[in-house]
């Protein structure tokens, strides 16, 4: 590279290997697009998507939800010289060059995630077009609309602006927007007339809110006074509720009016997070008790005895032997040990029974099952007590939880989440995590800083302990710090999802996309304009915004590998994650969020294709950064001078909740079943998750559900066959009335399954009737009666004794006689109706389960799409929100539930 050469010529990345030029010559761009007889495919479409089933690869709890540690599967870390538990880096040696890196993952023994064209997708009219030419039309479809929409927007804008007094604009545009129009002309800072938001909803949704709030504090009183006077009646309440808040200082508000802070007037500061707060604390885990004195570590055949410090990490490591996945692990096993070693030596070593020193010094000579064992024992037992005493338990927990579960937040009754410290173990960590095995040390009041109001009384520290620090720092939302001993990072006690200031902080995630509608189609301009720009760090930053954009990839940032699981994102993407296949399919294979390996095959337009070449061009290698000239920052620093903060994330969040809100549109209110409505906006969600790339590892029990739910089927249509039997049982005339294939067997239920299903049916019942005599048995104990004999159950066991018999004479006579109190055909008619009803709702629920199996509507529906559009289509389509939103997430989007419940028109 010149001396001379400007700093936007030099690398915007770390300097890893291999640095690209600062331009691109025309003869190396034309040198790059290599001819070809292939006609590039539909574009841009992920053609195969989703995290790689690799029996070798350790699943290290990264599914969002960590799942149990007792239900891993078992790896076997003894034999992993050609494992693929190591660097990725490591792993893809076997690139050759660009034609032939296509073989890569192919040559493993991997199984792939499935096609496009193998993932269940709403019916399209046009079954002669490929799938995927079929998506890519309607991404273009849906981005062409969204370009239509922007200037709609922008265009509704302008015709706004010019009334506008010229004194307010420039107070409220000042040097806010760097985007707008020509030269001189300032936009308003959200955009469209009246409805209080010109001025609050930009500056709730600012992410860099410092300039903001200086000149919030220089605007004139008019423009507030403006922004105020168009406030609707109905919003009079939520007023009202605040002021009585206020003058209830020491009780709380859950008796009282809903807290409606989405009508509440925005605050002129936003940095001020709340005036009065006052909380108990944190809650400790309990002291460790000592292995009785018969349970002892082993070292080389001999039992020690260890320090009661030195005993807990041991016991730490023993009782978890069940996961092997984490005890096999070399790493897991040289952290551990190197952590117990140090507490040994700190605290005396261990002793024999005789008191004889007994020095530790291999790992594989300690035998931690008599400790494991002891573990396992108390578990068993704790699970096998009777209900009275589990439930005594859980009512003594919860008292002792009770006073941290709630914090008075400016007067209000609040929610805390996690109001627990985390006890002391072992840290397991995600994907293949450098630290993975170390001791988590327990937390001391000593390490903690409260943060609470200045009038507030300070929660008292357990006896002989005091706090690190007592804060009154009102512009943080943490009631609780402190730093952990693993990573270095900081633990904060937070308020939980329900609380307002969560809510706050959704409500302002989904404005920001929903703002991004205005700008979407000028950043898509001008990023394919620069798709073909001279400068090299242009060229790689417009191709980076087209991957986020398309095909929803995180920005990335950069790792410290030495402490962190080396995951990957666009920025980050080095040269063994991309596989380039001609004529324009694309390939990237890397360890990607929560350190899940993660493969997606994408078509991609062909100069996206040729800018992949000449970032990968050689003396390009292994280990060399791909954007080399491009950091998460400086992408982010661009496109924020579109709009005051967006950033790369934003993409996600807008493309779905847009996507869903267009496929919404197109809906049509119809007399469907509810189970027919369900899979309606399932079939939605589920396209949004496709085309937003929203994927997951198809379940372990996925077939087992799948067989289950069709035995369930099975059985309805075997008992709709049983009532039709009945129907002549109680009128023969029905069979010449109704035609003899009406009451023919379903060809799904063979003999032998009729027989399976019998039996099944017989011991279905004895087994309810075990249960519910011991529980009735229970009930009577816990009441201080005396128990019922076994002669009662036998009693009982005699209807299901009688059912098999009914079952063996059906068999032989091939008649069913009818059941119930005075059968009738009207009534045996409507039976059959039900059970028709039961075996259609089973039937969307297979088909739709299926359908999901890899797609993941849960990422979809909870994180990315506007949960207002799913409370718009529950009321357009007369959908209870109970079938859509759990009760925790309707706790969780109360404030969407209700802030578009009497708005009949809210578009996303």
């Amino acid at each position: 590279m010149s001396s001379d050469s400007s700093d936007d010529d030099m690398p915007l990345a770390r300097t890893n290997g291999q640095l690209s030029s600062s331009t691109i010559s025309k003869s190396e761009d034309k040198a790059m697009d290599r001819r070809t007889t292939t006609k590039p495919k539909p574009a841009p479409v992920s053609v195969r998507n989703g995290p790689v089933h690799d029996s070798k690869a350790p699943h290290t709890n990264g599914n969002g939800k960590r799942k149990s540690r007792t239900s891993m599967n078992h790896v076997n870390y003894k034999d992993d010289s050609d494992s693929e538990d190591g660097r990725l880096a490591k792993r893809q040696k076997k690139v050759e060059s660009d034609d032939s890196d296509d073989e890569v993952l192919s040559k493993r023994k991997t199984k792939l995630p499935p096609a496009a064209d193998e993932t269940a997708m709403i019916e399209d009219s046009d079954d002669d077009l490929p799938l995927n030419a079929k998506l890519a039309s309607k991404r273009k479809a849906i981005e062409k609309n969204a370009e239509k929409e922007a200037k709609a927007i922008r265009a509704n804008e302008s015709k706004a602006k010019k009334p506008t007094p010229k004194k307010v604009v420039k107070d409220e545009s000042d040097d806010d927007v760097p985007l707008a129009g020509p030269k001189g002309r300032k936009r308003p800072s959200n955009g469209v007339n009246g409805k209080g938001k010109a001025n609050g909803v930009k500056q709730e949704d600012s992410d860099s809110d410092a300039p903001i709030r200086k000149k919030a504090k220089t605007a004139p009183s008019k423009t507030k006074a403006k922004a105020e006077k168009p406030t609707p009646a109905k919003k009079t309440p939520a007023k009202k509720a605040k002021k009585e808040v206020s003058e209830e200082p020491a009780e709380g508000d859950e008796d009282g009016e809903e807290y409606r802070w989405w009508d509440a007037p925005k605050k002129e500061d936003d940095s001020i997070k709340w005036t009065t707060l006052e909380h108990n604390g944190v809650l400790f885990p309990p002291e460790y008790e000592p292995l009785p004195k018969n349970v002892k570590l082993i070292y080389d055949g001999t039992p020690v005895n260890l320090n009661l410090e030195a005993e807990e990490i041991a016991s730490f490591f023993g009782s978890m032997l069940n996961s092997t996945h984490n005890v096999e692990n070399p790493t897991f096993q040289k952290n551990f040990f190197t952590d117990f070693k140090e507490v040994l030596d700190r605290t005396g070593g261990a002793v024999d029974r005789h008191g004889k020193k007994v020095n530790i010094k291999e790992f594989a000579k300690l035998d931690f099952k008599p400790i494991f064992e002891y573990y396992h024992a108390k578990n068993e037992a704790k699970k096998a007590r009777p209900a009275a005493e589990k439930k005594a338990e859980k009512a003594d927990r919860d008292k002792a939880e009770a006073p941290y579960m709630f914090c008075k937040w400016d007067g209000r009754k609040e929610k805390v989440g996690n109001f627990r410290v985390e006890p002391p173990g072992l840290f397991r960590g995600r994907g293949e995590h450098p630290k993975t095995g170390k001791v988590k040390r327990r937390v001391l009041p000593e390490q903690i800083t409260i943060n609470i109001g200045k009038d507030a009384k300070a929660p008292p520290p357990p006896d002989g302990h005091k706090w690190k620090a007592i804060q009154h720092d009102n512009k943080a939302t943490w009631l609780a710090m402190w730093q952990e001993n693993i990573n270095g990072s900081y633990k904060y006690v937070m308020l939980g999802a329900t609380s307002a200031v969560k809510g706050q902080s959704d409500f302002k995630k989904f404005e920001k996309a929903r703002e991004l509608k205005k700008y979407i189609a000028k950043i898509r301009k001008d990023y394919t304009q620069d798709l073909k720009a001279e400068s090299m760090a242009d060229r790689q930053r417009a191709t980076a915004v087209y991957l986020i954009d398309k095909f929803a990839l995180r920005a990335g940032n950069e790792k410290d590998t030495e402490n962190e699981a080396e995951t990957v994102g666009c920025c980050s993407l080095k040269y063994e994650h991309v596989t380039l296949r001609e004529p324009n399919t694309v390939i990237f294979d890397f360890l990607g969020k929560d350190s899940i390996r993660f493969y997606d095959e994408v078509t991609v337009d062909r100069q996206v294709f040729k800018n992949l070449r000449v970032f990968k061009k050689p003396p390009k290698k292994e280990g060399d950064d791909i954007f080399d000239r491009l950091t998460t920052t400086q992408l982010n620093k661009h496109l924020s001078s579109y709009m005051q903060g967006l950033t790369a994330k934003v993409f996600r969040t807008y493309n779905a909740s847009y996507t869903m809100s267009n496929l919404l549109k197109d809906l049509k209110v119809s007399s469907a079943t509810m189970a027919e409505k369900i899979k309606l906006y399932n079939d939605c969600n589920r396209e949004v998750a496709i085309l937003c790339n929203h994927k997951r590892t198809v379940g372990a029990s996925h077939e087992a559900q799948m067989e289950k739910l069709s035995d369930r089927i099975k059985g309805l249509k075997y008992q709709k066959w049983r009532n039709k039997q009945m129907l002549l049982d109680v009128d023969p005339k029905q069979k010449k009335k109704k035609g003899a294939a009406f009451f023919e067997l379903d060809p799904e239920l063979d003999g032998a399954w009729i027989q399976e299903h019998q039996n099944f049916l017989v011991e279905e019942q004895r087994t309810k009737i075990q249960k519910k005599f011991e529980k009735d048995n229970q009930k009577r104990q816990d009441d201080g009666e005396k128990p019922m004999p076994d002669k009662e159950l036998k009693e009982r066991m005699q209807a299901a004794d009688d059912l098999a018999k009914k079952f063996k004479k059906e068999n032989k006579t091939k008649k069913v006689e009818a059941e119930g109190r005075g059968p009738t055909v009207d009534k045996i008619e409507v039976n059959i109706q039900k059970i028709e009803e039961r075996i259609r709702t089973l039937e969307l629920q297979a088909a739709d389960r299926d359908g999901n199996k890899e797609v993941a509507l849960g990422t979809s529906k909870i994180n990315y799409i506007d949960p207002r559009l799913t409370v718009v289509f529950a009321k357009k389509f007369d959908v209870p929100i109970e079938k859509f939103f759990s009760k925790t997430l309707r706790e969780k989007f109360n404030w969407a539930i209700k802030s578009v419940e009497d708005d009949d028109h809210w578009e996303f």
